[in-house]
């Protein structure tokens, strides 16, 4: 019995983090000389030599752990409320409606219009109340340019405002019948930042080859490094332009073995959006609208491969010429590691040691971010100077297979045995 219950708490005994068995290290520069919490932001180099998600990363002031959380920056995601237009109707050869908002501020709203090609004028003003005195927030153009192929926009970009009522005026071709209502989308405070994971200039035109009709760009991204979204710099040629992007993601295997052969393709993953750029005067509208990112598939982000993986950007481009593309980013979320520094104290990150799991302190359940706090940044990789590989902690049934299905082939030998001389010495029945 002993001899079972010590091989179960080999089993379930979790590697533990040491100093030696870290391949990388690299120290965290720019710490202020007063004790207070401290940000790092990571770099994607981080992520390409550490494990998946980060699990192995530690961070150490001399030789003592020390505690902390990590905080992605939140992406600016709209989450859409949808509201029902009020009092719709013509006046004074204008559609007209109101809106009764939900309480909190607001900026970007999306007008549902059922209509196709045109350009019209929506003059927005807010109130408190259906009768107290009207704001005027301003007077914004939408428009559906399909015939064109330069795409639609119904947003209107407004500026933080907390009305409750909201009244719009359309001069236009829309009428009553165009208009379904109108979504409003909160946004996080502030910008999310993003960093660069990789870049194609256009001095690399390898990078950038025309196939039929659409414009190929190829990345690879090395494993375990994440991609959020797409940003295209275009140049001045095409002025305006409404072009579909198609990403796809796929895993680059290693080199193949025969026991290879059989085994499934990898998976891809992929995504689809559309650049537009459309800066121009028409009948009379000034039209002013830009969308030069797409978001990366959500599958690469969430969880990238644990090999490197190729990139693959296309833009259709129908028979328009190709967009002067200046540049071509993949870009990450920032992710912030941040700790309680000590005043004056050195601290490394430490990573590279595939056999640890993720750290769960309780500096993470309690952390309350601070709008002040110190920024710091990771100082250059190099090789932990002690490292030394992790002994074999594995169980020993698991280091030695074939002796368990020795052991195994035993007993049930023994069995057998212990059964046939038990039939052996049975008398026979009436005997």
């Amino acid at each position: 019995m002993r001899f079972f219950a010590f091989f179960l708490l080999l089993a379930l005994a979790a590697p533990s983090p040491e100093i030696r068995y870290f391949r990388y290290e690299r120290p965290v520069e720019n710490l202020p000389q007063h004790a207070g919490q401290t940000c790092v932001a990571l770099d994607p180099a981080i992520f390409a030599h550490a494990a998946p998600q980060l699990a192995d990363l530690r961070l150490y002031r001399g030789s003592t752990e020390t505690p902390y959380v990590l905080q992605t920056a939140a992406p600016v995601v709209a989450v859409p409320q949808q509201i029902a237009p009020l009092n719709l109707g013509r006046r004074g050869g204008e559609t007209v409606f109101d809106a009764t908002m939900p309480e909190g501020s607001y900026s970007d709203l999306q007008l549902g219009i059922t209509g196709r090609d045109f350009i019209a004028s929506v003059s927005v003003s807010g109130s408190q109340s259906q009768s107290s005195a009207q704001t005027k927030l301003g007077s914004y153009t939408i428009f559906d340019l399909s015939r064109q192929r330069l795409g639609r926009s119904t947003v209107l970009h407004l500026p933080q405002s907390d009305f409750r009522f909201l009244h719009f005026r359309i001069a236009g071709p829309l009428l009553p019948d165009s208009v379904a209502g109108l979504s409003i989308e909160r946004r996080p405070v502030g910008e999310a930042k993003y960093l660069t994971v990789a870049e194609s200039s256009r001095v690399e035109s390898s990078r950038l080859v025309e196939q039929g009709r659409a414009s190929v760009i190829e990345f690879t991204v090395p494993r375990n490094v994440p991609v959020d979204r797409i940003t295209f710099v275009p140049g001045a040629e095409p002025p305006s332009f409404s072009r579909d992007v198609e990403v796809r993601v796929a895993p680059i295997p290693p080199p193949a073995t025969a026991a290879d052969d059989a085994a499934e393709p990898p998976q891809t993953a992929a995504s689809f959006g559309n650049l537009l750029r459309v800066h121009r005067a028409e009948n009379g509208h000034r039209i002013d609208e830009e969308q030069l990112s797409v978001e990366a598939p959500w599958q690469a982000a969430s969880a990238p491969f644990d090999t490197p993986a190729k990139w693959t950007i296309k833009i259709e481009n129908g028979d328009d010429a190709a967009i002067q593309l200046a540049s071509v980013r993949l870009e990450m979320l920032e992710r912030n590691l941040c700790f309680e520094a000590a005043g004056g104290a050195a601290y490394t990150l430490y990573y590279g040691d595939s056999a640890l799991a993720m750290p769960h302190y309780d500096y993470a359940a309690l952390f309350m971010p601070e709008s002040h706090a110190a920024q710091g940044k990771p100082g250059p990789e190099t090789p932990n100077p002690v490292y030394q590989p992790r002994p074999d902690e594995r169980p020993f049934t698991e280091r030695h297979p074939v002796l368990l299905w020795m052991a195994l082939a035993l007993v049930i030998a023994l069995l057998a045995g212990v059964a046939f001389s038990s039939v052996k010495r049975t008398p026979p029945a009436g005997s």
